[in-house]
């Protein structure tokens, strides 16, 4: 026979916001602790990988927090992962680099 449990909302469903855990009481009753959702945390909007330092909350709760703790005091902090940073500065400087020797080259080309 199945045990009785009392429920402390009024819903009755197992939908995915309502999920359970049976807890038994010292007295004998059979209740229910509602199971928040897990939170996956930010991710990287390139490479979507997990973001470093920043801890993985429900979304109402990043309004609660400090927005010290939200962030990562760097360009992009919060949203680009360090790698996408990392790249992202090399391949400007690379860039920019490649200006300046065809600058260079045309330079040449006229001085001759």
């Amino acid at each position: 026979m199945v045990k009785r449990v009392i429920l402390r909302k009024r819903c009755p469903y197992h939908t995915k916001s309502h999920k359970i855990r049976q807890v038994k009481t010292p007295g004998g009753r059979l209740l229910v602790h509602y199971v928040k959702k897990i939170a996956k945390g930010p991710h990287c909007k390139e490479t979507g990988e997990r973001l470093a330092g920043i801890p993985a909350l429900r979304p109402k709760e990043y309004s609660r927090i400090n927005k010290k703790d939200r962030t990562v005091s760097r360009a992009y902090g919060g949203v680009l992962s360090h790698k996408t940073v990392k790249e992202r500065i090399i391949r400007a400087f690379l860039t920019e680099e490649v200006k300046v020797i065809k600058k260079k080259m045309q330079q040449q080309k006229k001085a001759k």
